[in-house]
C-alpha cells in the first residue's frame, strides 16, 4: 500500500488506464471537465459527494481514489 499517491496521480493512471478523456470522465460524473482539469493539475480535489458519486458509477471503493487502496 502506498499512502503517499496523491489524487491528480490516481486520477491521471485511471484516466489512461481506462481510455476517458477528461470530458468523458466529467460528463460520468457531472461535471464539467475544467473542474477535472483542476483535479488532474492538483488545484483542487472532489469533495465528499463526488468522491461517492464516482465510486458508485465506476464500481470502485472510496478508498482507492483515497490513495487507500493501490487497485480498484
Amino acid at each position: 500500500m502506498n499512502t503517499k499517491r496523491e489524487f491528480k496521480d490516481i486520477l491521471n493512471n485511471f484516466l489512461k488506464e481506462n481510455n476517458f478523456t477528461q470530458t468523458q470522465f466529467a460528463t460520468i460524473i457531472d461535471v464539467k471537465q475544467s473542474q477535472v482539469s483542476e483535479w488532474l493539475h492538483g488545484k483542487a480535489k472532489p469533495g465528499y459527494d463526488l468522491l461517492k458519486t464516482m465510486s458508485k458509477k465506476f464500481g470502485i471503493s472510496a478508498d482507492f481514489w483515497l490513495g487507500i487502496i493501490d487497485e480498484y
